[in-house]
């Protein structure tokens, strides 16, 4: 083949379909987003699904993890296998958005944009009592809803948590399809508290961060993290882009399909 010849036909060649990599919430698993890759992958994406540690597959036991950087590994080891010349989209739900502030921070190189669903967007992780407040889910109208575990002796912090199965779907899935709500009690577990409140990152990298942009989609009917805090998250930290999805705070369960239209527009935008 000519040179000419050879150009025009790399200039019409298709692009690699994009890669989304999903990164679960606190207590949850990547088996959470199975409505969401099988629509992704019918439609020809390449799609990834990893469970932090202690979480889904996981067999590590959330009272022994006390950093967030130990829970975070299975994230890292994924971006550090990725080839030279792959950028992937990162998809962080509620906590998994540290997951994914954290990964910026390492591997900006690596993706093309971070997309925060109903997700926990700190710059800087749990440092102020604004991030606490604006990061940390406050469930106390509800009563006594968590399961506590005390590795370290119960005069010592929570080593993990877990929200009671009788109090789950009206709390995280109220809008959700029965079957995913049933399927979500017999599959949660406890996620490990200490790594989550030691989640703080420092500026070192915050340059490189600055290179990724990112997007994040609002659940609007949000038991778990309220809209007033993702908003607040939203204000201080701004996104490039901004979207509102009428959901609980699941919406891989309760509007699957209006979650991969997003998606995909995101990734054609990037």
């Amino acid at each position: 083949m000519k040179k000419a010849e050879a150009e025009r036909a790399g200039s019409v060649m298709p692009q690699r379909p994009a890669h989304f990599v999903f990164v679960h919430g606190f207590g949850l698993g990547a088996w959470c987003w199975y409505k969401v890759r099988t629509l992704l992958e019918s439609s020809g994406y390449t799609v990834s699904c990893i469970d932090l540690k202690s979480a889904g597959t996981d067999g590590t036991d959330a009272n022994s993890i006390v950093s967030f950087h130990d829970y975070n590994m299975p994230l890292t080891d994924f971006m550090l296998s990725l080839p030279e010349n792959e950028r992937v989209i990162l998809v962080g739900h509620s906590a998994g958005g540290l997951s994914l502030t954290q990964a910026m921070r390492g591997f900006a190189g690596k993706i093309r944009v971070a997309v925060f669903v109903a997700a926990t967007m700190l710059r800087l992780g749990f440092y102020t009592d604004q991030d606490v407040k604006d990061g940390v889910l406050d469930l106390s109208v509800y009563g006594d809803v968590h399961v506590l575990g005390f590795r370290k002796g119960y005069d010592k912090y929570p080593t993990s948590i877990l929200i009671k199965k009788e109090f789950q779907r009206s709390i995280m899935y109220q809008m959700s399809p029965q079957e995913d709500s049933t399927l979500a009690s017999m599959l949660m577990k406890p996620g490990p508290m200490l790594a989550l409140q030691n989640a703080r990152f420092n500026d070192y990298f915050a340059r490189d961060m600055d290179m990724v942009p990112r997007v994040y989609i609002k659940s609007v009917h949000d038991n778990v993290l309220k809209r007033e805090q993702q908003e607040s998250m939203i204000r201080r930290w701004p996104p490039a882009e901004t979207y509102t999805i009428e959901s609980d705070h699941c919406p891989f369960f309760s509007a699957p399909l209006v979650l991969c239209g997003l998606l995909v527009m995101i990734s054609s935008s990037y």
